[in-house]
């Protein structure tokens, strides 16, 4: 991250809290040097409250902390804007925003259960049938995504909804250990998808 200027605004720079997720925005808040440092090195915001004239961890009372996602400092280095994931409510007045916005998370689960595979993968659980099936190697893991296409195509055939809808989950969630095992994510597939459409318009 490039160097902050501090002493533009005698201090402190603003520092705009926004929902890693759901791309909310849910505070603003002034933070010091120091108070910037903490926030590196804990990985939950603190800000330097300028009521108390203190370092301020967000959530120290309440417990709803902000684990940081990212850091982005704007172009003129005197300001802040940090991807975060609240633990509850961010308000003091128990509103999910301090702008007295929903906060909903508009991602699908996909990109949670990405990394829920991952996790899985690392996990030295014995139950986990994720890890289970990543052990067994690539060649399982290709043959279970062919069984499970197979049998989406069946539902398919089928007018049942809620047998289309499970098979296709299951179907989902093989393509996305495959992925895993082959080293490759959503991303990989979205930018693909997003080249074909700019290249048909």
């Amino acid at each position: 991250m490039k160097t902050l200027d501090f002493e533009k605004s005698g201090g402190l720079i603003p520092a705009i809290i926004q929902d890693a997720n759901s791309r909310e925005v849910l505070m603003l808040g002034y933070m010091s040097q120091e108070s910037l440092q903490k926030t590196e090195e804990d990985g939950v915001v603190c800000f330097f409250s300028r009521s108390k004239s203190r370092l301020w961890v967000k959530g120290e009372t309440s417990g709803n902390y902000l684990k940081v996602k990212e850091i982005i400092a704007d172009c003129d280095a005197d300001s802040l804007l940090i991807l975060a994931e609240p633990s509850g409510p961010v308000c003091h007045t128990g509103a999910d925003t301090c702008f007295d916005r929903t906060n909903e998370n508009k991602q699908l689960f996909f990109e949670s259960l990405e990394m829920i595979i991952e996790e899985r993968s690392l996990s030295k659980d014995e139950q986990s049938y994720t890890r289970k099936l990543l052990a067994r190697g690539i060649d399982r893991v290709v043959q279970k995504v062919g069984e499970e296409a197979v049998e989406l195509v069946i539902a398919a055939k089928n007018d049942d909804a809620d047998k289309l809808i499970g098979e296709t989950a299951d179907l989902f969630y093989h393509v996305l250990v495959l992925l895993h095992a082959k080293k490759l994510s959503l991303k990989d597939i979205s930018n693909e998808l997003e080249r074909r459409h700019r290249n048909k318009n």
